[in-house]
């Protein structure tokens, strides 16, 4: 017999949702991706000008392990947090609205 793969995991329970917890649960996702997404510019903008967490988290009168919680998407960023983040790279913070879908 085969071990259960993490994806067979997830879908069992997502058949076995509500309509309310399937929306929590899709809900949770996107704001996941979300920050995963930012994380991953943050850490490229870093990259590009050649800072380590360290230095960005210095810059930023932080941790560097709250840079790496924020690079990892381990943590929703504030706007505030991505301002200081924006302002220690030298760049201008921008926030697009775009249409779902």
């Amino acid at each position: 017999m085969g071990r259960t793969t993490i994806e067979e995991l997830r879908n069992r329970r997502l058949v076995a949702m509500t309509t309310a917890e399937r929306a929590q649960f899709d809900e949770a996702i996107a704001s996941a991706r979300l920050a995963i997404e930012v994380g991953e510019k943050v850490r490229e903008a870093r990259e590009a000008v050649g800072l380590s967490q360290r230095e960005l988290a210095a810059r930023m009168s932080t941790s560097q392990a709250a840079v790496a919680r924020l690079e990892a998407g381990g943590t929703s960023a504030t706007l505030t947090t991505l301002h200081k983040a924006a302002a220690a790279l030298g760049l201008e913070l921008s926030i697009d609205l775009a249409p779902a879908g």
